[in-house]
């Protein structure tokens, strides 16, 4: 896959303003857009969109193909007929800087809920027909994910190796009676999935008409609650009552001396290979839905994974095991036509997963935050100068500190190493807009900012910190006074500065000068 020159910016919708406690696929999502637009910028990044759990991080998600229902915008629901005034007459102590996901899980849910209720009492009914076609189109996965979510909530929200055994094994007489006693529950859920894919698809095509592509993320691992491990349980190595025999992970890296003990179920290659990576081609096919390129988290899993024996309290005592990706790329390659996939190869990359990226010609990552480690940093492939063309590169990830943030937090080496670099010593107020200009002036074809570093924040803006849990995690908000046309301004001046204003930027408003202080 070739990506011309251009750039772009990572945020996660949830981090979007917004008058209900977390970000909403409406009015504040249509005006980033124009705001990408308007700083010359083509790309859009968001973290995975699926409907997530326990610890809120997108990165688990209870399915592989639905869609976040704490996203839905509920103005549009408004408008629709869907909720009345009143639904909004008494609204939580939501906060705006960050969200609150044990209250978006009640609030959020009842009003949902509502808007259902008032759709089988004969609101929407422009939406009936739409909805029914939705229903057929994603069968596939909705059904399964319908009776998963009801069951779940049947059983007091435990995961599904824990219900009842005859649902568990999804017998078929159980799964019969299941689909009858939960149909009004089941129909709810498949609602809920229309409205959101509904309104994803009107803001993918605003984005569209304004140049602005959405790179979307996928884990390469689904979580151990989802829908995916439950109806394709065979796929997966699971025990007979439902637990995991081995599980995913990372071994100890720069984020963690005892590894990442992620504990998602890994997947049986064997049984995947024997029905022609179905399953795989449908994924993928449903993120072409969803996304105009795939980022593929933790892609040296295709090469080789770390296999953890269950249960374990840490990464470190794994091992390193193949796994056909090759074959898998090729078949959905055959199905598909050219992926358009941008390989997450950070961490322990060997010749293996090299191989595999560029047979294929996946552009790779790097982040310059990890550019300047090490005594003989000159080596550092990470390093602009080192950095190949089909290649993208960031300052820093959903994973990392902001920029400015990590510049406090850096160790010494790594500050001289950078000062030795740059021929510079630069201040705490202006390494993040620095680090961003090194990234633009790069030969990468592709750089993606995360906003906060645009915006020049520090470490209490940080999306995650790996290993840990907690209410830190996954809840930064931006707020809508910081998307100051000035800071557009700079960013598109930048952008043309390196060559990596597109033609629709340029034809989509006039040339201003830089005020990004880079």
């Amino acid at each position: 896959m070739t990506i011309s020159r251009s750039s772009g910016v990572l945020l996660h919708p949830t981090s979007l303003p917004g008058p209900f406690g977390i970000g909403e696929l409406g009015a504040q999502a249509r005006t980033f857009i124009d705001w990408l637009s308007a700083a010359g910028q083509q790309y859009w990044q968001v973290m995975p969109l699926g409907p997530t759990g326990y610890g809120d991080s997108p990165y688990q998600a209870f399915s592989a193909f639905a869609g976040n229902p704490y996203l839905i915008d509920l103005a549009t629901l408004r408008e629709q007929g869907l909720l009345a005034e009143a639904d909004f007459a008494a609204l939580p102590p939501f906060d705006a800087a960050k969200v609150d996901f044990g209250l978006q899980y009640v609030w959020r849910n009842q009003m949902l809920e509502r808007a259902y209720a008032a759709f089988v009492g004969g609101a929407g009914s422009s939406l009936r027909t739409d909805f029914e076609a939705f229903k057929l189109a994603e069968q596939a996965w909705l059904d399964d994910y319908a009776l998963f979510t009801a069951l779940k909530d049947a059983h007091g929200g435990l995961p599904w190796n824990a219900w009842q055994p005859a649902v568990r094994d999804r017998q078929p007489e159980a799964l019969e009676h299941a689909r009858s006693s939960l149909s009004a529950a089941t129909e709810r859920v498949k609602f809920i999935q229309f409205l959101f894919f509904r309104q994803w698809t009107a803001l993918r095509e605003y984005a569209r008409a304004r140049g602005i592509q959405v790179i979307g993320d996928i884990p390469i691992f689904v979580a151990m609650d989802s829908s995916d491990a439950w109806a394709n349980r065979e796929q997966f190595y699971f025990d007979d009552q439902g637990q995991p025999t081995v599980v995913a992970g990372v071994p100890p890296d720069y984020f963690s001396e005892t590894g990442q003990l992620w504990g998602n179920p890994l997947y049986n290659w064997d049984a995947m290979r024997q029905q022609g990576y179905r399953w795989w081609i449908e994924r993928f096919q449903g993120s072409l839905k969803l996304y105009d390129l795939i980022r593929i988290d933790h892609f040296r899993g295709f090469a080789a994974y770390w296999e953890i024996p269950f249960p374990a309290e840490t990464a470190v005592h794994g091992r390193w095991v193949p796994a056909p990706g090759h074959e898998m790329f090729s078949a959905v390659r055959e199905a598909l036509g050219e992926l358009p996939i941008i390989a997450e190869d950070l961490g322990v990359i060997t010749p293996d997963v090299e191989q595999l990226r560029d047979d294929f010609g996946f552009p790779g990552m790097a982040v310059l935050q990890f550019a300047f480690g090490g005594g003989d940093f000159s080596v550092n492939d990470f390093l602009p100068h080192n950095l190949r063309e089909n290649q993208v590169v960031y300052t820093g990830t959903h994973d990392n500190d902001t920029t400015r943030g990590w510049w406090v937090h850096a160790e010494e080496q790594e500050k001289h190493n950078f000062q030795v670099y740059t021929h510079s010593e630069p201040a705490e107020e202006t390494f993040a807009a620095g680090l961003t200009r090194l990234a633009f002036e790069s030969r990468a074809s592709l750089a993606v900012v995360p906003l906060q570093d645009l915006l020049n924040l520090g470490t209490e803006a940080r999306m995650n910190l790996p290993g840990t849990t907690g209410d830190h995690n996954w809840t930064w908000r931006y707020r809508a006074a910081d998307l100051r046309p000035d800071l557009a301004e700079g960013l598109r001046a930048l952008t043309e500065q390196t060559g990596r204003l597109g033609t629709h930027a340029e034809s989509a408003g006039t040339r201003h000068s830089s005020t990004l202080g880079v």
